[in-house]
């Protein structure tokens, strides 16, 4: 058994709310680059270059790359020998987003209550989900959803007779009524299988895959 103090979890936390804002993964960066340089379109490849040069400034000058830090999601796995001690895991989860928020100057957007709208001013609380996996190690992903493209989220139940093309032609349809207003460019996650909510949830995971780019020689 592993003896882990949630007050570690509280800053890895905090550390991750920053990076995931300030910082683009070295796939997206290689993708965005390849569509640059592939891309024939003026308007596009200028679009593109924007981008590229917003990811360069804020990597400069350790700045969020967009002005919307959505709404932490964070993913723990946590494993079934390792006991926590010090806080609950939901309180030093949100303590750490808290931290993060604050100190890395994030935009803070959640509301207490989507009716009354009253800001929490801390990006509190997170959505959390917590997994109990094998052996005696913590992971933690913090996944930054903006609002732009949150709410241009969509999902379909369908019947059983639906066929492939039926579920691909809706995929498609999501991301055309979207047009612009998620900010692309767009990386689409798709969940399918399960009930409702695991169908979200599949589709929020599926965003934490690495992009890998195809060439031909």
């Amino acid at each position: 058994m592993r003896i882990v103090n949630t007050s570690i979890i509280t800053k890895v936390v905090s550390e991750l709310c920053i990076k995931a804002n300030n910082v683009l993964p070295d796939d997206i960066i290689n993708s965005i680059n390849n569509a640059y340089n592939s891309e024939t379109a003026i308007n596009a490849k200028n679009a593109l270059k924007t981008i590229k040069r917003n990811i360069e400034v804020s990597k400069e000058l350790k700045i969020p790359l967009c002005q919307d830090t959505g709404i932490a999601i964070v993913f723990v796995e946590i494993g079934q020998d390792v006991f926590l001690e010090g806080d609950n895991i939901n309180l030093a989860i949100n303590k750490g987003v808290r931290k993060g928020y604050l100190e890395g100057l994030l935009r803070c957007s959640v509301v207490s209550d989507p009716l009354n709208r009253i800001n929490t001013n801390d990006n509190t609380p997170a959505i959390i989900h917590i997994e109990i996996v094998e052996g005696d190690k913590i992971k933690i992903t913090v996944a930054p959803k903006g609002f732009g493209s949150e709410n241009m989220s969509s999902i379909k139940m369908f019947t059983p007779s639906a066929t492939t093309d039926d579920i691909i032609n809706f995929v498609v349809d999501t991301v055309k009524n979207a047009g612009s207003n998620p900010c692309p460019p767009i990386i689409v996650g798709v969940g399918i299988g399960g009930n409702f909510e695991q169908c979200a949830l599949l589709s929020k995971k599926s965003l934490l895959s690495r992009i890998y780019i195809s060439t031909e020689i």
